[in-house]
């Protein structure tokens, strides 16, 4: 019998090496996704969407060496009545506004600082649009009638095969995606341990088969269409399109600091909702589009794709244009336009106004029912007040 038990004990003791060894082999992915697992509790979220490099896999997008561009300060604008209030109710973290391309208001909540690199969240799909746009004036994409699967030939076969630019641009591929960040097993969520886990989004892009609408029949606001975006301009230059989008967009802008791009665990990065930045930089990407593309001495986006991407352009008048929001009840709003992130993020444009109002946030009740209402209204009164 004692032989017996020292043999179970060996047995045991072999078995369990493996699995040990598996665990180191795969800390670092096992960390992150408890980190994605933590991301959003109520004592972790501020912090964490300030440090969002330090729990994922990610690269630095040179700023380049050119000086900052300029923001002057003119006077303070203050804010209108109840503002306080929205603040508190909403965790709004940052907030920087620009009137006549001079800041007027700017004010930091919750311990973060003008230093912090924000999280973008989907605002990135503002950015990308912007990238895009100038590959199109540079004839690198010319078509955008053109089939995704022209530069992104792993989609063939899959739900996006027969998808064009254009529908993807207008969040209208027809892609069936779950979006509910609220459902763990949603496509959103499962995407997000796709990047803890260090997998590859090129290949979860690829697995989706299914589609819920025609493509270009209307708008499905699906995140991974700009993630194939992403794929496109990879097929079509060669280069990460957050390489593509330094080179282009960053670069030119003379940010303050060096963006950051979150990145899958093959080094492509996460287009759709990964970039970080400080919230005054935000604010001179809206400038830069106030100013129909031209920004710190040069047309960086061509005037006739800010006309294009800021402007209806989703099927059956839809509230989207090409990554943009757009008010489906524009013009009584003087063409006002806006990038959007989760949990608050919004970077508001409003022509009429001669104003940007840049927001990051960590506003856990971001999916309550009249949020979104309440924040446009309150953007667009920041907008008015002067």
């Amino acid at each position: 019998m004692k032989g017996l038990a020292r043999w179970a004990i060996r047995a045991g003791m072999a078995a369990a090496l493996p699995v040990a060894g598996l665990a180191w082999w795969k800390r670092d992915e096992i960390a992150r996704l408890r980190e994605v697992n933590r991301l959003f509790e109520p004592d972790r979220i501020v912090s964490n969407f300030s440090n969002m490099p330090a729990l994922f896999h990610s690269r630095v997008i040179d700023r380049g060496n050119g000086p900052v561009s300029e923001l002057a300060r003119g006077d303070d604008d203050g804010l209108p009545a109840g503002v306080g209030d929205w603040i508190e109710r909403r965790s709004v973290t940052a907030l920087v506004k620009l009137r006549h391309g001079q800041i007027t208001h700017e004010s930091y909540f919750l311990g973060t600082k003008p230093e912090d690199l924000r999280i973008s969240w989907s605002m990135a799909k503002s950015f990308l649009s912007a990238t895009f746009g100038i590959l199109h004036h540079q004839g690198v994409i010319p078509d955008l009638d053109a089939p995704l699967t022209r530069f992104a030939p792993d989609l063939k076969a899959t739900a996006y095969d027969g998808v064009s630019i254009r529908d993807a641009l207008m969040m209208s591929s027809g892609v069936a995606f779950n979006e509910d960040y609220l459902d763990f097993h949603s496509d959103i969520n499962k995407m997000g341990r796709v990047l803890a886990m260090g997998r590859s989004m090129n290949a979860f892009a690829a697995s989706l088969k299914t589609r819920e609408a025609d493509p270009g029949a209307r708008m499905l606001y699906v995140s991974i269409d700009t993630h194939v975006l992403g794929m496109v301009i990879a097929g079509a230059t060669g280069a990460d399109p957050a390489e593509v989008m330094g080179e282009l967009l960053i670069e030119p802008m003379g940010l303050e600091a060096s963006p950051v791009m979150l990145t899958d665990g093959k080094g492509v990065s996460f287009v759709l909702g990964g970039l970080n930045l400080r919230t005054r930089d935000y604010a001179r990407f809206g400038q830069m589009f106030l100013q129909k593309g031209f920004w710190n001495g040069r047309q960086i986006v061509p005037e006739a794709w800010v006309a294009q991407s800021t402007v209806l352009q989703a099927p059956k008048g839809e509230g989207y244009g090409y990554q943009w929001w757009v008010p489906v009840d524009t013009a009584e709003h003087g063409g006002d336009y806006f990038a959007r992130g989760i949990y608050g993020q919004h970077v508001y444009i409003s022509p009429a106004h001669d104003v940007v109002v840049a927001i990051n946030a960590a506003d856990r009740l971001f999916k309550q029912e009249g949020v979104e209402e309440e924040n446009l209204a309150m953007l667009r009164r920041i907008a008015e007040i002067s």
